[in-house]
């Protein structure tokens, strides 16, 4: 650790100022589909059982591990539970100071907050970015500066891999490939198999990684049903007033939609809005198909009312996996450079079930 001491207080005395101003209840979870659940549980423990026994080396060091981190914003409910992660992991209890900052949904903001973090000579910087693209200046000046860069959620597009130490995140295109799936079992089950089906996207925000690999996963498969239209896609930008909105735009053009793919669930939620004050019914028992992602606490509570048919799971618990890699980093040791979290796929008919085993 190259924090002095007398950085370290100032730089706790910062964290404490930021996150007085830092909102959100969050809602985090780690329960994947019924395969892997109990798995799934005993590798978090185990990882969480390493991770505190690294930590407790750093507090009895005397000195706190420095993690700059910059979030996306506060555009859904996973991202709150995203972020409650990383807050409820990166404590001064457990050997950190973390230094928070909310971009609001704009690169600008993340790449200045990355410039702040290089200023102030964290030890790591995390960053879950907007979009894709436009990272590798800043990421070669932390790298000039010595300070190891993880990113979270969203992968970053750079010229050189090197620029960035570890990726934390979720496999968005079988993320793609398991919606598509489940709706091809979906219509089988229900007799419509070979109909024709008339499809709307709601995407994410246009270049975030969650928006390319979800979209792009549907697609690939959309070529082994030809009965499949996609009728338009258009960007919810991952909030609950923009889905609603384009949802209602999507009504008024066409008359004949049987689905609608939600790349999150906040959008769903939108959409549902939107169909029932159109006087159409959505769901297991009604006119549109709703697939959707995340799967938070609100998407159960959906589908077990009637008006979802099924989440993809994505998992926002990246806190803990983020400190095992900076503590390996700590021990001079190798890291993966990608590391997916386990996810499930929820469909409504296991809902109600599945709750009270949900996290978030």
């Amino acid at each position: 650790m190259k924090k002095k001491f007398l950085c370290t207080l100032i730089s706790v005395v910062m964290t404490t100022a930021m996150l007085a101003g830092c909102g959100g209840g969050a809602k985090p979870t780690d329960a994947p589909a019924e395969s892997k659940t109990e798995s799934t549980k005993e590798t978090d423990t185990a990882d969480q059982t390493k991770t505190e026994t690294k930590e407790e080396d750093a507090k009895e060091s005397g000195e706190s591990i420095v993690v700059g981190f910059s979030q996306v914003g506060a555009e859904s409910d996973w991202r709150t539970a995203n972020t409650s992660s990383m807050k409820s992991t990166f404590t001064e209890e457990n050997g950190y100071t973390l230094l928070f900052d909310d971009a609001q949904q704009k690169q600008e903001n993340q790449i200045k907050a990355v410039r702040n973090f290089i200023q102030q000579d964290v030890d790591y910087i995390v960053i879950a970015p907007v979009t894709e693209t436009g990272w590798d200046t800043v990421l070669k000046e932390a790298q000039d500066a010595g300070i190891p860069v993880i990113i979270v959620d969203r992968m970053v597009d750079v010229s050189d891999d090197s620029l960035y130490t570890a990726w934390v995140g979720s496999n968005f295109l079988q993320e793609g490939y398991d919606a598509a799936d489940w709706l091809a079992q979906y219509l089988d089950k229900q007799g419509r198999g070979s109909e024709e089906i008339n499809i709307v996207t709601l995407q994410g925000t246009i270049g975030a990684s969650a928006q390319i690999g979800r979209t792009n996963g549907v697609e690939e498969r959309m070529k082994d049903h030809t009965n499949w239209k996609m009728l338009e896609r258009q960007t919810g930008e991952f909030t609950q007033a923009r889905g609603q909105e384009v949802m209602e735009s999507f009504l008024k053009s066409y008359d004949d939609i049987d689905v609608v793919i939600a790349e999150n669930d906040n959008m769903a939620f939108g959409a549902i809005d939107a169909i029932k004050a159109a006087g159409k019914t959505c769901g297991p028992n009604g006119d549109i198909i709703i697939v959707s992602f995340d799967a938070v606490a609100a998407a159960f509570d959906s589908m077990i009312a009637g008006d979802m048919n099924v989440s993809v799971e994505c998992n926002p618990l990246h806190g803990p996996r983020v400190a095992e890699l900076i503590q390996k980093l700590e021990k001079g040791e190798t890291v993966d450079k990608i590391a997916y979290v386990e996810e499930g796929v929820y469909p409504a008919d296991t809902a109600e079930a599945k709750k009270p085993t949900r996290e978030y």
